[in-house]
């Protein structure tokens, strides 16, 4: 068990398999970024090494992410060893969607059962503005054969203001209504270059809970307001799925965070939205023991804060999202 200085027992590891993505979504990064050589970056044994330490300090849950986790070209490989790591109980993804289509099949078959699909918006042209490319005709086949291969599937929509926050708010939340998907709006988050940005169009849960509930009816909360990981969750009247509310800028939930981020460059984030990070990768490739790098992990957990300090004006400037992996 891995507990923090606050008692929490962390035992959720994000890890980042990428910092590149095949789309440029308008709020994450900007479009002539440029990305780390891929030798800076966790080769497959440093990651499946990694997730060995992790478990033996407790971790069960893994969940991978980018940039976009499944241009990684041994993905499928990766996912059925990190599986069969022992003490790892469960296997998720973050992905757009764009090839799903073809590796939902071969995932499922590798041990994951669950996925995050990053959809902002039903609308094609729309879709094309927010994401600068990408076509969302793949994101929904995507989503059609992971719902074949069994996937409980959730969809994670940011929620930009004048981009999203209204018509396409009610076209994704009315799916919950025919599929038993999660559908989940999350809060824009302040990083690096595109902060001014994120902050000034940001949308509170009660503002987009209350457009909802004009179009489709009232959404009833589920289970007294407790947490499904970082989501509150509603119900619209006979709906098979559920609506979620990540609030983590007007309605933040650190007392139950159990999650801790690998970054594709091998350093271990304790706060998606504090910068202060412990480097494995040099410690990896330096000739550190496993019970070594289990010791720093261990005392670098033990110092997580207690959450982010948004409210005091600090903001996560050395990375963008897509360098941390969500």
């Amino acid at each position: 068990m891995a507990l923090d200085q606050y008692g929490r027992d962390i035992d959720y590891l994000r890890i980042s398999l990428t910092d590149q993505c095949n789309l440029r979504c308008v709020y994450c990064m900007p479009e002539d970024i440029s990305f780390r050589p891929r030798a800076d970056l966790l080769q497959d044994e440093e990651i499946l090494r990694l997730v060995s330490v992790f478990a033996g300090l407790g971790f069960r849950k893994i969940r991978l992410t980018g940039g976009e986790p499944t241009i990684r070209e041994s993905i499928v490989e990766l996912v059925k060893r990190i599986r069969a790591t022992p003490g790892i109980e469960d296997v998720g993804m973050t992905t757009n969607g764009l090839l799903l289509k073809h590796l939902a099949r071969p995932l499922r078959n590798a041990g994951m059962n669950r996925i995050n699909v990053s959809l902002d918006t039903l609308d094609p042209a729309k879709f094309k503005q927010i994401t600068r490319w990408g076509n969302i005709d793949d994101v929904w086949n995507g989503l059609t054969e992971a719902e074949e291969q069994g996937f409980r599937i959730k969809i994670n929509a940011v929620v930009v203001r004048g981009w999203n926050d209204r018509e396409d708010a009610v076209s994704l939340a009315r799916l919950t209504l025919a599929h038993p998907w999660q559908v989940r709006f999350i809060e824009m988050m302040p990083f690096g270059s595109t902060a001014d940005f994120q902050q000034t169009h940001t949308v509170s849960e009660q503002e987009l809970l209350d457009v909802i509930s004009e179009a489709l009816g009232p959404a009833s909360l589920v289970d007294a307001g407790r947490l499904d990981g970082e989501a509150r969750r509603y119900r619209l009247e006979d709906a098979p799925g559920e609506l979620g509310f990540i609030s983590s800028v007007t309605n933040p939930f650190c007392a139950g965070c159990n999650r801790a981020r690998l970054t594709a460059d091998g350093t271990l984030r304790l706060c998606l939205l504090r910068d202060k990070e412990l480097n494995l990768l040099p410690l990896v490739r330096g000739g550190a023991s496993d019970a070594e790098l289990t010791a720093l992990i261990r005392e670098s957990i033990w110092f997580k804060p207690w959450g982010h300090g948004l409210a005091e004006k600090q903001i996560p400037r050395g990375r963008v999202m897509s360098e941390i992996g969500g």
